[in-house]
């Protein structure tokens, strides 16, 4: 990501001498927060992925104002405890907020500054990278899934997210080469104990799935995967639990909310993202439970593969989760309305009539939103909290 620094200049008799010192504590907040500033000229804006103002001192505010409008939206001013800087950016952002334009002024320890870049960094990252994203939807959301479908033109003009329909005969066709790639991850699904053909059926899937990625070049699918049942006599799970290993997001049941919340989380957090639905809420506790037959594979600690439970056919994960803090997320096909929690995974449970892996988790929102204001019924879970970023992010989306 390309971070530029414009930098106004403060006329004030102290300005000159401490345009130096400015200019290395810039470079101290970029090396602190682990990214890449250049100071650029107000006219190279453009060449830049995010915009940082250095207010230099007293006596810019008028410079700033002849160039605003070349400056991208929003508009973030970065300040010094000297020279009449604060005030100076106190004055351009009541300015700013006259104009109707968002911006926020970065102002305190280094700590601090470093801590603030660094998040909003991380979310402008997100941010860029999402609006321009390609999702497939290999067949239509399930049809239980009567809250789950999105206008793929509505979803680009909105977000820019991209979503690419493929027929679910394109996949079936490309099973029946039984056919797919050896790499880390296929190796040691292999050696885990399960019925022989049933694993490599599993990894044909995987191939198929990985090959129509690669065809329409996708950052995320999700799958219709309940029709494999029947002609295949297999499921989706053992795919989509590499895919989301290996960066590409991918959902269960042709839910692309589901897919859009993962893609998100995953972006801002680079973390595994475990797509479940709530199995059973326990009001008195705030607690819940979450179930499904497949995560990724590189989020388990240990795990055991089964049959998919509502079918019995093809291999699912009973995964167990390592205890400790997690978030969990979800927004709307359009990215408008989310929910979010921190929270504690207390228990791996082994519940027969759940989906296999299965998690009580803890929460510090009120659980009462699954039953009163719930986003569909899949959500999302992963490890470490998150919330405070994820609030950062969707206040500039």
């Amino acid at each position: 990501m390309k971070i530029g620094v414009v930098y106004f200049e403060s006329d004030n008799v102290e300005g000159a001498s401490i345009n130096q010192k400015n200019r290395e504590l810039v470079a101290k907040l970029a090396q602190q927060a682990n990214v890449d500033m250049d100071f650029i000229d107000v006219n190279e804006v453009d060449t830049c992925d995010l915009v940082f103002s250095f207010i230099g001192g007293g006596g810019t505010e008028g410079n700033f104002s002849q160039v605003y409008k070349k400056l991208p939206e929003p508009m973030f001013l970065l300040t010094t405890g000297a020279n009449n800087s604060l005030a100076a950016s106190m004055e351009i952002l009541s300015f700013l907020r006259q104009q109707d334009i968002e911006g926020e002024i970065i102002h305190g320890s280094e700590e601090y500054m470093v801590n603030r870049i660094s998040t909003i960094v991380k979310c402008f990252t997100a941010i860029n990278k999402l609006s321009n994203y390609r999702i497939g939807r290999v067949g239509k959301p399930s049809d239980w899934l009567i809250s789950s479908n999105v206008d793929a033109k509505e979803s680009k003009e909105t977000n820019g997210i991209e979503i690419v329909d493929i027929d679910m005969q394109e996949f079936f066709d490309e099973i029946a080469k039984k056919e797919y790639v050896e790499n880390e991850f296929t190796k040691a699904f292999l050696e885990n104990r399960f019925d022989e053909a049933e694993k490599q059926k599993a990894l044909e899937i995987y191939g198929a799935l990985r090959r129509i990625v690669d065809k329409y070049q996708l950052n995320g699918v999700t799958v219709r995967c309940f029709d494999l049942l029947k002609p295949v006599k297999g499921t989706g799970c053992v795919a989509l639990a590499i895919l989301n290993a290996e960066g590409i997001y991918a959902s269960c049941e042709g839910d692309t909310p589901s897919l859009i919340s993962m893609a998100i989380l995953g972006e801002l957090t680079g973390e595994p993202c475990f797509q479940a639905n709530p199995s059973r809420i326990l009001t008195d506790s705030n607690e819940i439970v979450f179930a499904h037959c497949t995560l990724p594979v590189n989020m388990y600690d240990s795990c055991e593969l089964m049959t998919h439970f509502e079918s019995g056919l093809g291999v699912a994960f009973r995964g167990k989760i390592k205890e400790g803090p997690i978030t969990v997320f979800k927004t709307d096909g359009l990215a408008q309305r989310y929910f979010v929690s921190s929270g504690t995974l207390a228990k791996n449970l082994s519940e027969r009539n759940l989906c296999r892996t299965q998690v009580l988790l803890k929460l510090d929102e009120d659980v009462n939103y699954f039953l009163t204001e719930s986003i569909g019924n899949h959500h999302i879970i992963i490890k470490g909290d998150y919330v405070d970023l994820i609030h950062e992010f969707f206040r500039w989306f």
